[in-house]
């Protein structure tokens, strides 16, 4: 397993690295890492975000919105939590042994 250092605290660029690390990466290799987003609501690939988001609160508040590739409910950030990702390919054999 390869770790990826992330020192981004930004929502858009850490969602993006989700999706780079999925379509662009060796899928040969495992790979792990960690980050934290300033204030941040991320909803899922198939959430309505009006229903699922206080627009005017976001809004008032400085909360970013964005939306992830993966499925799931809506969660939110900020960098008092630490956040982590694995991309690994589940099609290996080695994998679902």
């Amino acid at each position: 397993m390869l770790y990826i250092r992330n020192d981004s605290n930004d929502p858009y660029f850490n969602m993006a690295l989700d999706e780079y690390a999925v379509k662009h990466l060796d899928p040969s290799n495992d790979y792990f890492y960690f980050y934290q987003n300033k204030p941040a609501v991320i909803i899922g690939r198939n959430q309505n975000t009006i229903e699922e988001v206080n627009s005017e609160y976001v809004k008032n508040h400085d909360i970013t919105v964005v939306r992830r590739m993966s499925g799931g409910g809506a969660v939110y950030h900020d960098l008092g939590n630490i956040n982590f990702s694995f991309v690994v390919d589940y099609r290996r054999e080695d994998f679902n042994s």
